[in-house]
């Protein structure tokens, strides 16, 4: 189903880096998985609700409430290093 050409393709968008003796495995495990997903392609899903969750799942998120910003002096306390207004980073690699 997926050749080495398509694998290396892909990895190339991608911007993967594969060991030639990768090609051909992850070949193989790629067409399996496009397999598995012609088989469920397959299905009579007419009336299936879609999901996102096989179980049910209630009260995962506390509730959207507004609250105050952090203080300038809180944010910047867990800073490895800052100035009185700010963050400081180092500076980038030339």
């Amino acid at each position: 189903m997926i050749d080495a050409k398509q694998v290396l393709h892909v990895a190339r968008l991608a911007r993967l880096e594969l060991a030639p003796e990768d090609v051909q495995p992850m070949a193989d495990e790629l067409s399996s998985i496009l397999g598995h997903i012609e088989k469920m392609s397959s299905l009579d899903l007419d009336g299936v609700e879609p999901t996102t969750h096989v179980v049910p799942v209630e009260g995962v998120l506390r509730p959207d409430v507004a609250e105050p910003p952090l203080t300038r002096e809180v944010a910047l306390s867990q800073a490895p290093k800052h100035t009185e207004t700010g963050f400081l980073v180092p500076s980038p690699q030339a």
